[in-house]
């Protein structure tokens, strides 16, 4: 197992690198400038040039990236070009917040997936597989924002059951905490589920036909316990690489769901650092994703390693 991870971190590295590169060229290619939003349109571009010198913006673009590589390697990720904060002290509020509705969407993605692929590669009868494939097609086609809108109407609004938007801190008061947090987790994680339980649905049907449980049902196993003791674990390694690919998707989509919720996590902070040109902090946020995603994907594949011995044989072949 340590060999497999092992050969897995220099890719992992060199995708980091060459993505913190292309991040960096293609913020550089943006139109505007931090100065000239600092200093507002009509500014005198003599000012805005000193601004840009005193900001480091005027030497080659090989010097800012080291430097800007240099502050993500060692935590000094700098001060906002717009408000001046510490950008590491921002990005730590409002991680606190992504983090949380991100593990809450991925239990409802979780929890959907399994009730979803279990009961679609299980039940047979026609009319109860045309409404689970009715309710999966209907929830894969609405994309996560309408449907963080429709829930706002139905419990916020018409039901007044739960708060339209904002945040408590789960640990603060998880009884308020949760009211806040269970719209947007639903309206994030309810999708990834479908894709998740289509993907164990598949994996499902493909244990059910398989000869050795053919075998355990003719010595008197119950189906019961064929499903949960021997095709359920061996269907679960792939399902688990794909969910570890949809925590990428997850945290795209919190960029959108946090701003239908007024959540003020990281895609809150990403949408105004756009608004406003400040390009340190769209870079390092960019950075700061694509590493949670490498990471978590590699969890994932050393847990699909560690269930399915097929993996660590064909990688050290």
């Amino acid at each position: 197992m340590l060999s497999y991870f092992i050969r897995r971190l220099p890719t992992a590295a060199l995708t980091v690198i060459l993505t913190s590169v292309v991040v960096f060229l293609l913020v550089g290619l943006l139109p505007g400038s931090p100065a000239s939003v600092i200093l507002g349109e009509q500014a005198d571009p003599a000012a805005v040039a000193a601004l840009e010198e005193r900001m480091g913006l005027d030497r080659p673009l090989l010097w800012q990236y080291t430097d800007w590589a240099r502050g993500l390697i060692t935590g000094d990720l700098g001060a906002s070009y717009v408000s001046g904060a510490p950008i590491a002290e921002t990005l730590g509020v409002a991680a606190g917040a992504t983090v949380e509705l991100a593990l809450a969407s991925l239990v409802v993605t979780a929890v959907t997936g399994a009730a979803f692929g279990i009961a679609a590669a299980t039940v047979r009868r026609r009319v109860p597989q045309a409404l689970l494939r009715g309710a999966s097609a209907l929830i894969f086609g609405v994309p996560e924002y309408v449907l963080g809108i429709l829930l706002i109407l139905a419990f916020a609004i018409t039901v007044r059951l739960l708060p339209a938007g904002g945040r408590e801190p789960l640990l603060a008061d998880p009884g308020i905490g949760i009211q806040y947090l269970a719209m947007p987790a639903i309206a994030l994680g309810l999708h990834s589920g479908v894709v998740v339980g289509r993907f164990l649905e598949t994996e499902l049907r493909g244990q059910l036909e398989e000869e050795y449980l053919d075998t355990a049902h003719a010595k008197g196993v119950s189906a019961r316990r064929v499903l949960w003791r021997h095709a359920l674990p061996n269907a679960l390694p792939p399902v688990i690489t794909v969910l570890g690919v949809r925590v990428g998707h997850l945290l795209g989509g919190a960029v959108v769901i946090e701003a239908v919720f007024a959540w003020p996590g990281l895609g809150q902070v990403l949408a105004n650092a756009v608004a406003n040109h400040d390009y340190l902090i769209i870079q390092d946020l960019v950075v700061y994703f694509v590493v949670v995603f490498i990471a978590v994907q590699l969890v994932s594949d050393l847990i699909h390693a560690s269930l399915d011995p097929r993996v660590r044989l064909d990688g050290e072949a």
